[in-house]
């Protein structure tokens, strides 16, 4: 396993990060306790050290599970956490990214974790309703109390993290290090905002459902029969172009001897600027699996036809600054300058 810084942090991450919303059994399905310290006994010894976890996740299990095996080596780990969802229904103050929330979610977080701080500190989901000012100075707060290190936006916008980072810049709050969102082969619309977002202003990004939640593991293209309730779950995800997207991993997992996870994952790992797929996992023999494709190097060839495969269109205004319509700009010598890593044309080809 290998390192990568996180954003500007200075702390150091595992190149791919556990996720832990299948530890727990609350909401009908998962993985149970003995079960998720085996997956996490594999990841520690194969050198994984970054954890992503929620509140929410099995309203407050997954945190507790993580939080009985941490014990005494829990300094060696880099623990995330999350708050924003709604604990609590018919409260609507049990939800949102208010101080209010906030502040009452991490202390149940770190009862749960059983911890006095947490290294990574998410929102969970932009609210739309509390002013970015008071979140970025509640977060920042919470860093100044010793209760939070760094902290991080999921499934957010982009002008929303920019704004954001933007402010506490101004006012010498905590700033965003890391965005998170939805990534895959099979989700590549983060290309139009957020990478490029962080690209520019050095954040890490971690991906959640790397995998397409289970469509590129060969489930549904191979021989094994997925279980019928996730196959349920997925069914709006189960369209002609994924299924083509995941029958082209199978065949470049093929030519590589690798397994269709591992293809799923080394794609997202080898984005810009430095994915770090969060890689949740049921089962130890699905942690192995994924570890076993740690070192996994796609190629240009394989790379082009994953690429190509999954392709998505980007819209106003890509076309126009990134496409053939760009040399309106610089005229017939467009295609002589080295753009800079966060030109249109890197993405929309």
């Amino acid at each position: 396993m290998r390192y990568r810084l996180l954003g500007p942090s200075g702390v150091r991450v595992s190149e791919l990060c556990l996720g832990t919303m299948s530890f727990g059994d609350v909401w009908g399905f998962g993985a149970p306790e003995k079960e998720c310290f085996r997956i996490m006994d594999a990841f520690a010894k194969a050198g994984g050290n970054f954890l992503d976890t929620a509140n929410k996740y099995h309203e407050g299990q997954s945190e507790e599970i993580v939080g009985a095996y941490l014990g005494a080596d829990r300094d060696r780990w880099v623990v995330g956490t999350k708050f924003t969802l709604s604990m609590r229904n018919g409260d609507p103050n049990a939800a949102g990214s208010s101080r209010k929330n906030l502040r009452q979610s991490l202390e149940a977080s770190l009862r749960r974790l059983r911890t006095d701080h947490v290294d990574l500190l998410w929102v969970h989901a932009w609210d739309y309703c509390t002013p970015i000012d008071e979140v970025m100075r509640a977060l920042d707060d919470a860093v100044a109390a010793g209760k939070v290190l760094y902290v991080g936006l999921s499934d957010s916008l982009a002008w929303v993290a920019a704004e954001a980072n933007a402010l506490a810049g101004l006012r010498g709050w905590t700033p965003f290090v890391a965005l998170q969102a939805e990534y895959s082969l099979l989700e590549r619309s983060a290309e139009r905002e957020l990478l490029p977002l962080a690209g520019v202003h050095g954040l890490g990004v971690t991906a959640w459902a790397p995998m397409g939640a289970g469509i590129l593991t060969g489930k549904y293209t191979r021989s094994t029969a997925p279980d019928s309730r996730r196959a349920a779950a997925n069914a709006e995800r189960l369209t002609e172009r994924n299924r083509a997207i995941a029958r082209e991993v199978d065949r470049v997992a093929g030519e590589l001897g690798a397994t269709p996870a591992q293809v799923a994952n080394a794609w997202v790992r080898e984005r810009p600027p430095g994915i770090i797929p969060v890689t949740g996992v049921r089962t130890t023999e699905q942690m192995d699996d994924l570890l076993g494709g740690v070192g996994l190097s796609l190629g240009d060839q394989h790379r082009s036809s994953l690429d190509e495969v999954s392709r998505i269109e980007y819209g106003f205004p890509y076309g126009l600054l990134g496409g053939p319509q760009g040399q309106l700009v610089y005229g017939d010598c467009e295609p002589l300058i080295d753009l800079p890593p966060e030109a249109p044309r890197r993405w929309a080809g």
